[in-house]
């Protein structure tokens, strides 16, 4: 946690920078929640998508709110040690968590003995954004296209690696999945987080990675990476010259993402109603829906706790299924 120095810079700072934009405070009497600074954990390092939402989040939650919305990174083992830590935090509304559907759904449909229960350990809020998905490779490769990149890979049998946010990640399942579809031999290499692994990608220290195209929507631009395809309903109007994998001929990989905002189970549902509220305001903001815009996520329609909590366990089901028809595993 940082000192209470570096916590009133922090503040400080934060409100120089933000303070220009105009988020409507909810009324709050003097002995209501929240009346202290939220801790908002992020299970994964600084640098990655999950990351990124929770920080896009964090400033603009807090103004509404009228207390400070600090970020907490606390990655590793895929997202489990963050997570886990959110669960079995004091249920009063002031511990707060970035769901991912690597945290609350791969791991889930992976293994059968993770130390929390996605859905019975936590209270689901709403989404904070949606996320187009998009297959990344090394500049170094010599591939310009997705064909050219499957023939290339198929004459370098097991020569090449992928870069993953750790075993169970939305990426390992997704790369694991492209393998065995089109019938590819590519190591695994876990990491930390995305952010360390877009690092090594671009040193081309690894030569892919599937990723949000919010935390490498630069990269990809500028040609620090080079995106092969975007899981996306409908071509990325940042990328408009990537094909989606419907397009590719490869449906089952279109998968996208979303991380969404959540409290530990039992936190009252008074304060739960409350943060919802608080969302509501931030995602129908035009400031928040730009800048939503410009990072490459999209705004999600409006998501009641319930609702939320239903599409994680849908969600986990139709990986499950996933997992089982193709045979993936941790192990692999």
């Amino acid at each position: 946690m940082p000192t209470p120095m570096n916590r009133r810079r922090f503040i400080a700072s934060t409100s120089a920078v933000t303070g220009a934009i105009a988020l409507p405070a909810l009324a709050q009497a003097p002995d209501r929640y929240p009346t202290r600074p939220i801790t908002l954990v992020v299970p994964f390092p600084p640098g990655g998508a999950v990351d990124n939402s929770g920080r896009a989040i964090a400033d603009r939650l807090g103004r509404v709110l009228g207390q400070p919305v600090i970020v907490e990174n606390k990655g590793g083992a895929g997202g489990t040690i963050g997570t886990t830590q959110v669960a079995k935090a004091q249920p009063d509304g002031y511990t707060l968590i970035v769901t991912s559907q690597t945290t609350h759904v791969i791991n889930p449909a992976l293994s059968a003995s993770l130390p929390y229960d996605a859905v019975n350990d936590f209270a689901p809020i709403t989404l904070i954004d949606r996320l187009a998905n998009v297959l990344l490779i090394t500049p170094g490769l010599p591939v310009k296209n997705f064909a050219e990149f499957v023939k290339y890979v198929k004459e370098n049998p097991g020569k090449l690696n992928y870069a993953s946010s750790g075993n169970g990640s939305l990426a390992y399942l997704s790369m694991e999945l492209l393998k065995a579809k089109l019938g590819l031999s590519i190591t695994h290499i876990p990491y930390r987080g995305a952010g360390p692994a877009l690092t090594d990608l671009q040193a081309g220290q690894v030569h892919m990675t599937w990723n949000n195209l919010s935390s490498n929507l630069s990269m990809a631009r500028n040609g620090r990476l080079r995106a092969l395809a975007v899981a996306s309903p409908i071509r990325a109007p940042q990328l408009p010259d990537v094909p989606t994998f419907d397009e590719l001929k490869l449906p089952e990989l279109n998968l996208t993402s979303w991380t969404g905002l959540a409290a530990p189970a039992k936190t009252p549902e008074s304060i739960v109603a409350q943060l919802y509220e608080a969302m509501r305001t931030v995602l129908r903001d035009p400031q928040t829906q730009r800048a939503w815009n410009d990072r490459g996520a999209m705004v999600p329609d409006t998501v009641k706790p319930a609702e939320f909590r239903k599409e994680i366990q849908q969600r986990i089901g139709f990986y499950k299924n996933i997992v089982k028809t193709h045979k993936i595993s941790v192990d692999q």
